[in-house]
Protein backbone atom coordinates (compact mmCIF):
# COMPACT_ATOMS: atom_id res chain seq x y z
CA UNK A 1 0.00 0.00 0.00
CA UNK A 2 1.73 3.39 -0.94
CA UNK A 3 1.80 6.17 1.90
CA UNK A 4 1.64 9.51 -0.12
CA UNK A 5 3.17 12.54 0.77
CA UNK A 6 0.44 14.97 0.33
CA UNK A 7 0.80 18.61 0.33
CA UNK A 8 4.18 19.63 0.60
CA UNK A 9 5.73 22.84 -0.01
CA UNK A 10 9.21 23.63 -1.33
CA UNK A 11 11.24 26.59 -1.99
CA UNK A 12 13.22 27.81 -4.90
CA UNK A 13 16.95 28.67 -5.23
CA UNK A 14 19.57 29.76 -7.61
CA UNK A 15 21.11 26.59 -8.10
CA UNK A 16 24.67 28.89 -8.96
CA UNK A 17 25.11 32.41 -9.29
CA UNK A 18 26.10 32.38 -12.59
CA UNK A 19 22.83 30.43 -14.31
CA UNK A 20 19.04 31.37 -14.53
CA UNK A 21 18.85 27.18 -13.45
CA UNK A 22 16.21 26.85 -9.93
CA UNK A 23 16.55 24.10 -7.73
CA UNK A 24 14.27 22.68 -4.74
CA UNK A 25 14.86 20.03 -2.70
CA UNK A 26 12.76 16.48 -2.94
CA UNK A 27 10.80 16.06 0.56
CA UNK A 28 12.12 13.41 2.53
CA UNK A 29 8.79 11.72 2.35
CA UNK A 30 8.97 11.47 -1.40
CA UNK A 31 12.31 10.09 -0.80
CA UNK A 32 11.08 6.99 1.55
CA UNK A 33 7.93 6.64 -0.65
CA UNK A 34 10.18 5.81 -3.94
CA UNK A 35 12.75 4.63 -2.23
CA UNK A 36 15.22 6.89 -4.31
CA UNK A 37 18.79 7.49 -3.67
CA UNK A 38 21.88 10.04 -5.06
CA UNK A 39 22.26 9.63 -8.60
CA UNK A 40 18.76 8.75 -9.17
CA UNK A 41 16.48 10.62 -12.21
CA UNK A 42 12.99 12.25 -11.95
CA UNK A 43 11.41 12.30 -15.30
CA UNK A 44 9.29 15.70 -15.25
CA UNK A 45 5.81 15.67 -17.63
CA UNK A 46 3.48 18.91 -17.36
CA UNK A 47 -0.29 18.31 -17.89
CA UNK A 48 -2.08 21.53 -18.43
CA UNK A 49 -5.87 20.91 -16.98
CA UNK A 50 -8.49 23.38 -16.49
CA UNK A 51 -6.86 26.60 -14.92
CA UNK A 52 -4.38 24.30 -12.94
CA UNK A 53 -0.84 22.83 -14.53
CA UNK A 54 -0.10 19.14 -12.88
CA UNK A 55 3.32 18.03 -12.60
CA UNK A 56 3.71 14.35 -12.93
CA UNK A 57 7.31 12.76 -11.73
CA UNK A 58 8.43 9.47 -12.31
CA UNK A 59 11.91 8.19 -10.53
CA UNK A 60 13.80 5.98 -12.87
CA UNK A 61 16.34 4.68 -10.43
CA UNK A 62 20.50 4.58 -11.61
CA UNK A 63 21.28 2.00 -13.27
CA UNK A 64 24.87 -0.20 -11.85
Amino acid sequence: MLNMVNRQTTTLTKANKTSNSLRTTVPSGIIKQFELDEGDALEWKLEPRNNDLIVIVKPHPKTA
